[in-house]
This record gives C-alpha cells, sequence and structure tokens, in this order.
C-alpha cells in the first residue's frame, strides 16, 4: 500500500522558494518529487508505510529548517 503526503513550505518571495528548492533537491532526488509555484516549494512524499513516509518527512522538515537558518546568517543588513 501506498501513503502520500504533500507538503508546502511558504516564503517571502519565488527567489526564497527557488534557494530553498536548488539546496534541498541534491538530497531529495529519488525519494522526494518537489517543485516551485511562485511563493512555495512544494515536495510530494510517497512511503509504503506511516513509519517511512513520517521518517522522510521528518528528514526534510529538519533539512529545511537548516536552509531557513542560514538564509538568516547570510541575510545582508
Amino acid at each position: 500500500m501506498k501513503i502520500t503526503a504533500k507538503i508546502e513550505f511558504r516564503y517571502i518571495n519565488p527567489e526564497y522558494a527557488e534557494a530553498a528548492y536548488e539546496s534541498l533537491h541534491p538530497d531529495n532526488v529519488g525519494y522526494i518529487e518537489s517543485y516551485v509555484e511562485n511563493e512555495s516549494m512544494i515536495c510530494c512524499i510517497e512511503g509504503d508505510s506511516v513509519g517511512r513516509l513520517l521518517a522522510t518527512a521528518d528528514d526534510l522538515i529538519f533539512c529545511e529548517t537548516m536552509v531557513e537558518k542560514i538564509a538568516e546568517l547570510t541575510k545582508k543588513p
């Protein structure tokens, strides 16, 4: 049985969404289908079990949080 989930991350502008997508894409290949739409990065996850889907979602959210923290640290004053 396949279980699917869609997670949408919203950013302040399309450039931030694209930067997040580009940062996460190499790690997501083969596991998560993702794309940018306006100010959002949309990620579609599929798993054979709830546990596997949750583990993938947890990893995605953790990595996206790191992208946000790095963006904050590199902001120009």
